[in-house]
């Protein structure tokens, strides 16, 4: 019987071998920069840490004073929700446009693609939010052109708690280039002659967007939803750059992430910021568990159903 089981698992290994050679690398990267850090930040998020000493256990008091007496901390998670629920359905409308635009059988397309790809591959960098945060200033461009064309004397629009957020909405937006890509991809997948005979049946370009391209298209749109959703959760470069890494004005710009990393970096209580991580992690489950269970309710698919 032993020898039997030795057999078999030694077919067996012989089988899998290679397979799983192929996958520890990953699996080694997984359990060493994934797993392992988690697991370490969830205990850690139940102690006093500041990196110099040794944690000292403190149970849920990182968590009581996170809801109990941090105004900074909702201060951060107002500004936080209201930069994804703006900057979100600006920056997916605003692809999909430039998509249904693209689709109409422009020469060139490869080029206008790779276009307006660019913005995405360079709006997250250090180099971008500094020429940024130039464009919108007091002297800026934006307001020279708003000087020069309409002779309005426009205020500086990142000193001001009033726009410094819609300026970092506006940067977002214009990183539409991996989103509006999909949104092309999903376009050329819808056959013609759902179209062809919705004309036939007398139906405008406004209905036909609402009754065919929409519902064709939900299944993309879901898709786009939830990964600019977690994405815009996670933003902190353009932040911390713009505001100088303070939040400012006012707190106008003090994203979640970037009010963890002060706390983390600059106040060192690496034990509050692991609480806060753990937190931020759960906000965008449930979020993101309320968009697939709402999905059924608008999203089709290509055999009818949802």
């Amino acid at each position: 019987m032993n020898r039997t089981s030795d057999s078999w698992i030694r077919r067996l290994w012989r089988k899998n071998a290679v397979p799983y050679a192929f996958l520890l690398p990953w699996l080694l990267g997984f359990l060493v920069l994934t797993l392992g850090p988690m697991v370490s930040s969830l205990y850690l998020s139940f102690t006093s840490y500041d990196m110099l000493t040794p944690a000292k256990w403190i149970g849920w008091q990182n968590y009581e004073t996170m809801f109990g007496s941090d105004p900074k901390y909702f201060a951060s998670l107002k500004v936080t929700f209201i930069y994804v629920f703006v900057s979100v359905p600006l920056k997916l409308g605003f692809a999909l446009l430039v998509a249904i635009l693209m689709n109409k059988g422009l020469k060139g397309l490869g080029l206008y693609r790779t276009i307006y790809y660019i913005p995405t591959l360079l709006g997250g960098s250090v180099a971008i939010a500094v020429l940024w945060r130039k464009i919108f200033g007091g002297e800026g461009i934006v307001n020279q052109a708003l000087l020069w064309m309409f002779g309005f004397d426009a205020p500086d629009w990142i000193a001001n708690p009033k726009y410094a957020l819609y300026s970092i909405v506006a940067l977002t937006v214009w990183q539409f280039g991996s989103s509006m890509i999909i949104f092309l991809a999903g376009l050329k997948q819808i056959p013609t002659e759902y179209y062809e005979a919705a004309q036939v049946d007398g139906a405008g370009k406004v209905r036909q967007f609402v009754r065919i391209t929409l519902p064709m298209l939900s299944p993309v749109l879901l898709f786009n939803l939830i990964i600019q959703m977690i994405g815009s959760f996670q933003a902190f470069t353009q932040a911390f750059i713009i505001s100088g890494g303070k939040g400012g004005p006012l707190d106008s710009t003090l994203f979640y992430t970037l009010y963890l990393y002060m706390k983390g970096f600059s106040f060192f209580e690496m034990g509050y910021a692991s609480a806060m991580a753990w937190v931020l992690l759960i906000i965008i489950g449930v979020l993101t568990g309320i968009v697939f269970t709402t999905s059924k309710y608008w999203v089709t698919y290509g055999d009818g159903g949802r």
